[in-house]
């Protein structure tokens, strides 16, 4: 296996190691969720997805609550999503997601790692039509889930496949089907551990070893900025 594959696995394992930095960006994700549908996670689909993650990774219930309360006030910080375009070193196609409550230092911080490391921060448009945009959400197996019957039961819902990766099922749906999905795996009580919007490449860029590590450095600098919550790419195993 190449360093790419080994980039992949390490970052899955580390993904939710750093604590702090993980909390800080949920309770992002929790406050864009209460600006959007309020604070009621019975009336806010987004935002019991983004409580579910949180629990996932640990996040004490008291943090959760404090999120929730703070976004709620009056002083609550603005955040806005934005996303950022470019590419790393030898052509990979990148795609940056930020929550930030000021964008100009956000775009100065993506567009110095861009350059610093050998990349280039490109323009809306640029390279999003290299991907595609799904919802997967992650489920433990257990003896009582029957695959087959559920299956069938969410097409209706949106499911489009179910996948069984690293102990775990994951379900996909379409990008306007992620509500949907969500409703219908509430509806038939599977228990969610983590669900996101993730973008999922067209097509790979192949490296060499070398290459992967100068991409690998641009992709790992990006993750550590607090601003950012996620970064795809198109680089190949």
């Amino acid at each position: 296996m190449g360093r790419a594959f080994e980039f992949r696995k390490e970052r899955k394992m580390k993904r939710w190691a750093n604590m702090a930095k993980t909390f800080t960006k949920i309770g992002r994700e929790i406050a864009i969720a209460v600006k959007e549908g309020g604070p009621d996670p019975h009336y806010n689909s987004r935002l019991r997805i983004a409580i579910q993650n949180a629990k996932s990774a640990n996040m004490p219930k008291t943090n959760i609550e404090n999120a929730i309360k703070k976004a709620s006030s009056k002083d609550a910080d603005d955040y806005q999503e934005v996303t950022f375009e470019g590419y790393a070193p030898h052509g990979v196609a990148v795609i940056v997601e930020t929550a930030t409550d000021n964008n100009n230092r956000t775009v100065a911080k993506v567009r110095m790692i861009f350059s610093k490391y050998g990349g280039s921060l490109g323009t809306s448009g640029s390279v999003d039509y290299m991907f595609e945009r799904k919802g997967v959400f992650k489920v433990k197996p257990s003896e009582e889930l029957d695959l087959e019957e559920l299956e069938l039961e969410l097409i209706d819902y949106g499911l489009e496949e179910i996948k069984e990766e690293d102990e775990e099922l994951l379900f996909y749906c379409s990008f306007e089907d992620f509500g949907n999905l969500q409703k219908g795996l509430e509806e038939k009580g599977v228990e969610v551990a983590n669900a996101e919007l993730v973008r999922i490449p067209t097509h790979y860029k192949e490296l060499t070893d070398e290459q992967a590590e100068e991409t690998i450095k641009l992709i790992e600098k990006m993750e550590e900025e607090d601003d950012v919550i996620n970064v795809f790419h198109n680089m190949g195993d």
